[in-house]
Order: structure tokens, then C-alpha cells, then sequence
């Protein structure tokens, strides 16, 4: 469900130049269709708690299946309206994919593999973009971008059915009586407000996504424009950047099992994303390549490779009230992606230079790094 949701979202700007070309608009415009999905998955990720507890997580992951296909078919249709309505079909749904995943996987994950289980659900993200990347730019070409959004269809269709197998068993505990909007927003709130490690876990996790995003958003141009990569060896060291984070999650969630606490590793990798900013920033012609591929494969493991850490501990945080926590990270996290990357961006181009805005973004993953000295409690 993972996977074919993320795939869905960068579908539509991995054929960007295509659909701009048809649509007749520019084709940064349609870069506003991930935006939109996480924009609108911030409401989603709040208010869907309710909806796990009451219809069960089963139930809720057929909904999204049903929502990238709704997206899918919308975009399709083949007009700027209805892209944008598939962008907003797709975010309504695409915030419940933590809180409804965590809420079915917890109480049947053995403790001693909590991390890692974690940690290969977020796998479906990295996954997801890949795909898109790999799979939809050759189907439009050969059959239209339309057609390969249409493409995507059958899996979507087949995992929402498969879903009723074992629907039943895996709805058990849902809760019918539980209010959908009355108080929603409230209990996430007051999460925050009570527990003030999840305060901590979410300003880090802000931070931290922010950080994985500028990466990925303005890695390309960087490495062509300071680094003299071309564009063709830039967009290889972007894609190691995405594998390094894929691989780096299930074997992170690892060593949180076995080796060092999740809270201790959360803090390492914090510095690991200040020494890669910091790096970063000061790329020029005279860096050797592999020290540049070396410099992205740190941020990647480190900055895209702590998703899964982050939601396992707001699970754990967040006890009887998991799915409302999940729910709380997932929104501090597109918050992270809205927010941070364009004002990196605008910073960048404002002062003429990347360096101030790699400096201050690294700080501020240093920051709150070191938040995570203290102990969360129990």
C-alpha cells in the first residue's frame, strides 16, 4: 500500500514534461502536484485516527487503495482541473497511510523486531519513488502518459481486493462508536501538549524531513551548478542518494533492536546530517567526485533513513493511543516538506550561493540531534 501510493504521487512529475506539454502549462507548475498531496495529507494524517479505530485499518488501506485509484483515473482524464483534483483525491487519503499500517502492524510486531518492522514499512516510500522514476517515463513513451498512469490501475485494484481475505480477522478490534471529527484534532493536540518527548520527536522530525527534502529537491542543480557535475552523473548521484535511504531504513531499525537505543541513533544520525549539510555547502569543482558521492550517500542513509525510526517511537510514545501519535508524525513530517525546502530554496537564490542555507540547515538537524540526548522516558 506503501509503495503503489508514493508511486501514484510521483507519478504525474516524473512525466511532468509531457503533462505540461499537453496541458499547455509551465512545467514547474506541475511540481505543485507532490506539494499539494502532502499538503492536504496533513489534515488527512490528523483526522484519519479516528477513522482506523472506528472502520479498522483493513478497511481504511482499501480506502487509499481506492483514492490512488481515483487519483490515477482523474489525472488521466487529461485536463489541468482534474490533475489537480487527483492531487486533492490522493492527499485526502495519503496522510492515513502511517496511523492505518502502525495501528494493524503493532500489536502483532514481537518487540525484539519493532524497529525493523518499522522500518521496512517506510521502505514502501523510497520504493515508490524509484518505481515511478523507472516504470511511468518509458510506459509514456511507449503507450502515453495517460496510459501509464492508467497502467498502474491493476496492482491497486488487486491489493485492495486480496485485502478482503483477511479482513475480517485483522478488523476485529475496531471500535464502531468512535466519533469521526468531534474531538480528532484535539487528541493529537493534546498529545503534544502533554508528552513532551513526542514534542521533541516531532520539532526533530520536522527538521529532519526538511532536510531530506532540500536534499532531493535541490541536489541536481547544486552538484551541476558548484560541484561541475553534469547533468547525467548529477541525476546518478540523486538516485544513490534515494537508495542509500531505502537500504539505510530496515538496517537502521536494526541496530535500534539489537545494538543502541532508537532514541540514542535517532541523535547520531542528527549529526550525520550536519556534517553531510555542512559538506554540502562547501562543494566546488575542486572536490574529487567520490567525495561529493560520499558526501550525498551520508545524507541519504542519514537524513531519508529515519523515517522508520522516528514512526516506530511514536507508536511507542504514544501507547494506547498510537494510531492519534502516528497520525501527529506524519503531519509534523509534510509539514517538513512544505515548509523547509522552499524557504531553503528562496534563501539560496536570495544570497547567491547555497552554503548559508546548507550551514543553517545543518545546525538546526545538530539542534535537534542533540535534543535527543535526554532520555524520552518510559
Amino acid at each position: 500500500m506503501q509503495t503503489l501510493a508514493t508511486m501514484a504521487a510521483f507519478s504525474v512529475p516524473a512525466v511532468a514534461p509531457a503533462v505540461a506539454h499537453d496541458l499547455g502549462v509551465p512545467g514547474a507548475l506541475v511540481g505543485f502536484f507532490v506539494a499539494a498531496v502532502y499538503g492536504v495529507g496533513i489534515v488527512s494524517s490528523l483526522l484519519s485516527p479516528a477513522f482506523v479505530l472506528r472502520y479498522g485499518p483493513v478497511r481504511v488501506i482499501q480506502v487509499i487503495l481506492l483514492s490512488v485509484m481515483a487519483m490515477l483515473l482523474a489525472a488521466a482524464g487529461g485536463t489541468l482541473l482534474l490533475v489537480v483534483l487527483g492531487a486533492m483525491l490522493l492527499g485526502l487519503a495519503y496522510g492515513a497511510t502511517a496511523p492505518a499500517s502502525t495501528h494493524l502492524l503493532v500489536p502483532h510486531t514481537p518487540r525484539h523486531v519493532f524497529n525493523l518492522v518499522m522500518s521496512i514499512r517506510q521502505v514502501g516510500v523510497p520504493l515508490g519513488g524509484v518505481f515511478a522514476g523507472l516504470i511511468v517515463p518509458p510506459l509514456a513513451l511507449a503507450i502515453g502518459w495517460r496510459g501509464a498512469l492508467l497502467a498502474e490501475l491493476p496492482a491497486s485494484l488487486l491489493l485492495l481486493l486480496l485485502l478482503q481475505v483477511p479482513r475480517r480477522a485483522w478488523d476485529a478490534g475496531r471500535a464502531p462508536r468512535q466519533t469521526l471529527f468531534r474531538d480528532t484534532l484535539w487528541q493529537s493536540l493534546r498529545l503534544w501538549r502533554e508528552n513532551s518527548a513526542i514534542r521533541r520527536l516531532s520539532i526533530a522530525s520536522f527538521v529532519y524531513t526538511g532536510v531530506q527534502l532540500a536534499f532531493i529537491a535541490f541536489m541536481t542543480v547544486h552538484l551541476t551548478q558548484d560541484a561541475r557535475f553534469d547533468l547525467v552523473h548529477a541525476g546518478w548521484t540523486l538516485a544513490a542518494y534515494q537508495v542509500a535511504g531505502g537500504i539505510s531504513r530496515p538496517v537502521l531499525g536494526w541496530v535500534a533492536d539489537r545494538l543502541i537505543s532508537p532514541w540514542r541513533l535517532l541523535a547520531l544520525l542528527g549529526v550525520a546530517m550536519c556534517v553531510s549539510a555542512l559538506a554540502a555547502g562547501q562543494f566546488s569543482g575542486a572536490w574529487a567526485p567520490r567525495q561529493v558521492v560520499a558526501v550525498c550517500l551520508l545524507a541519504g542513509a542519514s537524513a531519508s533513513g529515519f523515517t522508520g525510526l522516528a514512526y516506530a517511537e511514536y507508536a511507542r510514545l504514544g501507547g494506547s493511543r498510537r494510531t492519534e501519535a502516528t497520525g501527529l508524525g506524519s503531519a509534523v513530517m509534510f509539514a517538513g516538506v512544505l515548509i523547509i525546502p522552499p524557504l531553503f530554496g528562496l534563501a539560496a537564490t536570495a544570497l547567491g550561493s547555497f552554503t548559508p542555507s546548507f550551514t543553517v540547515l545543518g545546525l538546526m538537524a545538530l539542534g535537534s540531534g542533540l535534543s535527543f540526548l535526554r532520555a524520552p522516558g518510559p
